[in-house]
């Protein structure tokens, strides 16, 4: 199984971090990682996110688990789970109006040991979305 994960520490409450999290279509506003993004986040609707790493390609997913505002779960991939992308969004509060995010995604499946191989290192990016993400939360306040 493959895997790619990032984190900080946001001085900022969870329902703003959650706010700013689920308002998809204005993701281009503050993270520097996506092109665009479309859709809604509500449980089992699609949002298709079109990213800089893979440009031309969209990825459409699944918001598959919605739990506000601590967790947010997006899965995506080929038919009869031959490959399967699952990224979850978590929101920990903490002391004093700070919270732990973390981002990550699982590459899994029977074809997942074939097809990650063709999938760029994330994990530059998965950083860039998270201090963007910090970045955006703690301007806010």
């Amino acid at each position: 199984m493959k895997s790619f994960q990032a984190g900080t520490s946001i001085e900022a409450p969870a329902e703003r971090v959650w706010a700013i999290l689920i308002d998809v279509a204005r993701w281009p506003a503050w993270n520097t990682t996506v092109d665009k993004v479309a859709g809604q986040v509500a449980l089992g609707a699609t949002v298709t996110v079109h990213t800089k790493v893979s440009p031309g390609r969209a990825f459409p997913v699944k918001v598959a688990e919605l739990v506000a505002p601590r967790r947010m779960v997006w899965r995506g991939g080929m038919p009869l789970g031959l490959f399967v992308g699952t990224r979850t969004f978590t929101i920990v509060p903490q002391s004093a109006g700070t919270v732990a995010f973390e981002m990550r995604e699982e590459f899994t499946g029977l074809l997942a040991p074939l097809i990650t191989k063709s999938i760029p290192d994330l994990k530059p990016a998965f950083d860039e979305f998270v201090r963007c993400l910090k970045n955006a939360a703690e301007r806010r306040g």
